[in-house]
């Protein structure tokens, strides 16, 4: 059946392919509808954009969006179709679908940014971001995970993508950080905990954020106890080893060795006093009988000359106050156990052979 060719200012047109029909508007009467009351900008900007307009407009159309990621059915009301949303979600077209109902307008990697607010706006407004994702807007950045978000437990949505979907009934009050709605730092500290695999980096996730000051163990404590016994095993065994002082999956592995060695109590990230009350070091590990102290380095850390300066300074302070000192390199504690221990137990014997130097422990103020 034949149609008219479409006019507008009198001439034939077509948007995308299809024949549309347009009427002459006069520029002086085409006005934006005005704002309702409470109306937020994207709501009312969304309402104003007529029909047909969004082609001719990509600035306005990314303004309806956070990040560039916005939901289909906001694009359905500024005029875009379903298959129009499909043809530019195809490989190679100008944007990306990056969950079910959810479009970015742009063809480059998603950043973490907006592959957290593409999840919170699939899963919905009563989700609580936790885990990894919610650790980064804390301002405790690290590699990128999958989206963990957490639901009440009558929601049916369901993992997809890089959405991990967990459903409770202990939904913690959400801090907002960055305009999303985050878990407590412990709560998403303990969530992303529960799924690593091995103990090395649960030690690493745990002890960093609480050497940050960014957590207590105490809180960490109190949040492992009231949640789920799922996954607790491995955050439960490192809680114990941060309590002690331990502040890296290095000086962890150091510790096992200690309590392999058979030798007296070792102390950790405790600061050593001259008979003054001077501060002289705080070692990574102390054997208070015999004054020996055991920094475990790092080479990575030495390629900052300011660390390393501080390293030889502080442990020249110790030297010069009688004090005997193993240094052992991180890869040596992991790859040869048995030097390591058998260096422990020399550098032992050698401080108990000479007279106990003049120092002693900071005392620590209980609780």
């Amino acid at each position: 059946m034949y149609r008219s060719p479409p006019q507008i200012d009198g001439m034939p047109h077509s948007l995308g392919g299809e024949v549309v029909h347009s009427r002459r508007v006069a520029p002086q009467i085409r006005r934006m509808h005005a704002p309702r009351p409470h109306e937020s900008d994207r709501a009312a900007h969304c309402r104003s954009m007529r029909r047909g307009e969004w082609a001719g407009d990509p600035e306005a159309l990314g303004r309806l969006g956070d990040s560039g990621v916005v939901r289909d059915a906001v694009l359905r009301r500024v005029g875009v179709s379903g298959s129009a949303i499909h043809e530019r979600c195809r490989p190679g077209g100008p944007w990306q679908r990056l969950l079910p109902g959810i479009v970015m307008l742009g063809n480059g990697p998603a950043s973490a940014r907006q592959r957290t607010i593409a999840a919170m706006k699939y899963v919905g407004d009563d989700a609580v971001l936790t885990g990894r994702s919610a650790l980064g807007e804390h301002g405790l950045a690290g590699e990128q995970y999958d989206v963990h978000v957490l639901l009440p437990a009558n929601r049916r949505v369901q993992s997809a993508g890089f959405v991990l979907v967990e459903r409770t009934t202990r939904i913690p009050d959400p801090l907002i950080r960055n305009g999303i709605r985050c878990a407590p730092i412990e709560r998403a500290l303990l969530d992303a905990a529960r799924r690593c695999t091995t103990l090395d980096a649960t030690r690493s996730l745990i002890a960093s954020a609480v050497q940050r000051g960014a957590v207590s163990v105490a809180a960490l404590q109190e949040e492992l106890a009231e949640g789920s016994g799922r996954g607790s095993a491995l955050p439960r065994r490192v809680l114990r080893e941060v309590d002690a002082n331990v502040h890296s999956v290095a000086e962890a592995k150091a510790r096992e060795l200690w309590e392999r060695s058979g030798l007296p109590e070792m102390v950790f990230n405790r600061d050593v006093l001259d008979s003054r009350g001077g501060f002289i070091a705080r070692p990574d590990g102390w054997i208070d009988d015999v004054a020996m102290a055991w920094d475990i380095d790092s080479l990575a850390w030495h390629l900052s000359p300011k660390a390393y300066k501080d390293t030889i300074e502080r442990r020249t302070r110790m030297q010069n106050a009688g004090i005997i000192v193993l240094p052992t390199i991180p890869s040596a504690v992991e790859r040869s156990p048995r030097r390591v221990v058998d260096d422990l137990r020399r550098h032992y014997e050698l401080a108990a052979s000479r007279p106990r130097p003049d120092v002693r422990l900071r005392t620590v103020a209980p609780g």
